[in-house]
């Protein structure tokens, strides 16, 4: 049976990098170490192109007490983390499993049939609305075996399957916001995308500090020793 799992996310002003807390209480496992350097690596790569991005995060499994390993939730992680940076909102009626390279690729992960039948009973105890589902990773597809509740519900439209392979298809589907791409030309994101607005949040700070050295450089010498 999978257990549905409460992932939450904080960000501030600090030493860059992601703190995994599990990891400091010693809960976590290695594959889920490396699953949040993984992490790390892609914001880095997609959002660092021009100069370092200035992001301090801390993620945690709400009430775990057990322990956590694999990679099943970076995709979840990934996703909770990029909606913190833009302060745009994650629908909690959407179930999130699946595993993500540093290409930003979405991963198969096992235990499929188990983790959405676990997140449908926890849809039902408040009342399906016809907005409920799970996003999986599109390889996961073809080992699907849900009971005959489940799929009643998905034939009714009670309850969704949605399969990603992308990183941006599952943020887009929890957000309702459009991830952006890369300009090459531009040097940028798409203008008014989710990822524009993430990319100018990371490097805010280094813009201000830039700004403030360029301002000290215009100051006569005379104002200096004032």
């Amino acid at each position: 049976f999978g257990v549905p799992t409460r992932i939450t996310c904080r960000t501030y002003k600090g030493k860059p990098g992601i703190l995994n807390i599990e990891r400091d209480a010693s809960l976590s496992g290695k594959l889920h170490n490396k699953g949040v350097s993984i992490l790390t690596s892609w914001i880095n790569a997609n959002f660092a192109k021009k100069s370092p991005a200035n992001i301090a995060a801390t993620i945690c499994f709400e009430q775990n007490y057990n322990g956590v390993d694999g990679d099943s939730a970076t995709l979840a992680e990934l996703c909770l983390i990029l909606s913190t940076i833009a302060n745009i909102p994650i629908d909690q009626g959407i179930g999130v499993t699946g595993s993500v390279n540093q290409f930003g690729e979405v991963q198969p992960i096992g235990g499929v049939n188990e983790k959405v039948e676990g997140f449908f009973k926890t849809c039902k105890l408040h009342g399906l609305t016809g907005r409920h589902g799970c996003i999986i990773p599109v390889q996961n597809i073809k080992h699907l075996m849900l009971n005959r509740e489940v799929r009643e519900a998905i034939e009714k439209e009670q309850f969704h399957i949605w399969p990603v392979s992308k990183v941006e298809e599952a943020f887009e589907l929890l957000t309702g916001f459009h991830a952006g791409h890369w300009d090459e030309k531009r040097s940028r994101f798409e203008e008014g995308s989710a990822f524009d607005k993430i990319y100018k949040m990371l490097h805010q700070k280094s813009d201000e500090k830039k700004a403030k050295e360029k301002s000290v450089k215009k100051r006569s010498p005379l104002e200096k020793r004032k």
